[in-house]
């Protein structure tokens, strides 16, 4: 990080020009929250398209589409840490100063820095106090939903598609379901490239949708709202799931 470089800045420069410098960066975590859910890709973006409002970011490690209209402030944070290594970010806000999804460069600050060199230090504002979390974690209920649908699909053998909707941003990943770890409040589902972080509890049932080729399920909550968590994948993939919601007009999933 330049010396000159403010810890945390709002840049001078849109969303879009920022996002299609994420080719430069190096290793890119792309995180988003929604539901109760903490989805994350891990790895180079190897290409950003741009087309009128939407951004897609892809490669072997990354699927995502932004809507990029829903951009009011890029924000540069250079405050976080892992170890003795800064780890500096890109935060995405809407207009209300919420954060959509943030860009963490996870080699660190030389190529995050140098890609930004161009626009400036930015801005300066006041970093975010981070309060450490008050209450203990939770184990993962033995009944927890969400940890019985991962293991059945991890069961089936079948590949599986993760994707968190949520405002400016759809994410998906693909594969083979790792087996969950419950750990600290949280079903987690890892692979090299993927994270996905559930809070116990989150997922109150599936509404499923599809037709015998592919099958989607919605997560919802205790009080039947949508949280942005959507798996698809065979009908065989989610055969032992337990308690699976089928509205009385199903929609039908369209295939590609």
């Amino acid at each position: 990080m330049s010396e000159l470089s403010p810890e945390r800045a709002v840049l001078n420069a849109s969303a879009k020009v920022i996002l299609a410098l994420l080719p430069q960066m190096g290793r890119i975590m792309l995180g988003t929250q929604a539901g109760g859910a903490t989805h994350e890709r891990l790895g180079e973006v190897e290409t950003v398209a741009i087309e009128g409002e939407t951004a897609r970011l892809s490669g072997p490690c990354h699927n995502s589409q932004i809507d990029v209209s829903q951009i009011a402030t890029v924000i540069a944070d250079r405050t976080g840490r892992m170890r003795d290594r800064i780890l500096p970010k890109l935060e995405m806000q809407d207009r209300n100063g919420k954060t959509l999804f943030s860009l963490h460069a996870l080699d660190g600050p030389d190529l995050f820095d140098k890609a930004l060199a161009p626009f400036g230090p930015g801005t300066s504002v006041a970093p975010i106090e981070r309060k450490p979390s008050s209450s203990p974690a939770q184990d993962v209920p033995a009944d927890d939903l969400a940890a019985a649908t991962f293991q059945a699909a991890h069961e089936s053998g079948e590949p599986v598609t993760i994707e968190i909707r949520r405002a400016g941003l759809v994410q998906a990943w693909t594969g083979d379901v790792p087996a969950p770890k419950p750990a600290m409040g949280f079903v987690n589902v890892m692979s090299k490239d993927f994270h996905l972080h559930l809070m116990a509890g989150a997922v109150a049932r599936w509404r499923k949708l599809g037709d015998a080729r592919e099958v989607e399920l919605h997560a919802e909550t205790a009080d039947g709202a949508a949280s942005g968590l959507v798996l698809r994948g065979a009908p065989q993939a989610f055969a032992r799931v337990p308690g699976l919601h089928v509205p009385a007009l199903a929609e039908p999933v369209i295939h590609g």
